[in-house]
């Protein structure tokens, strides 16, 4: 898988919609809902751009490629799940989403958590 173009497109996704959010939103939504529409944007920004990152680390052995492929899946899924569920729940207001938000946030989890025990299990000194 290309990490780093999914990233970028990530990264431009996430663009779209915060200025979807800032300016077709704006006024349509309580003061809720705007709250959960940045939390989703954030999110969305912050893990796109660590699918750009991940990838290096393999390039320079930091980790295996393997086990930077499972990170990079598990934040993709994350981004699609969390901020997904919740761009849906502010946009529409069903907040039975908001149940699925914490898949999202496990994967998010999930690919930290391996991500740091294959730093620590690879480090050479």
């Amino acid at each position: 898988m290309n990490w780093p173009g999914v990233g970028a497109i990530g990264l431009a996704l996430a663009v779209m919609m915060g200025a979807f959010g800032a300016h077709a939103l704006r006024g349509r939504l309580d003061a809720y809902s705007t709250g959960v529409y940045d939390r989703a944007v954030f999110y969305h920004f912050v893990h796109a751009a660590a699918l750009l990152i991940v990838p290096l680390l393999w390039k320079t052995g930091a980790v295996r490629e393997t086990a930077g492929n499972r990170v990079c899946w598990l934040l993709a899924a994350g981004v699609l799940i969390f901020s997904g569920s919740l761009y849906a729940l502010a946009v529409t207001g069903v907040r039975t989403l908001g149940a699925i938000t914490p898949v999202g946030g496990t994967a998010f989890i999930a690919g930290w958590l391996l991500l740091a025990w294959e730093l620590f299990r690879r480090r050479t000194v």
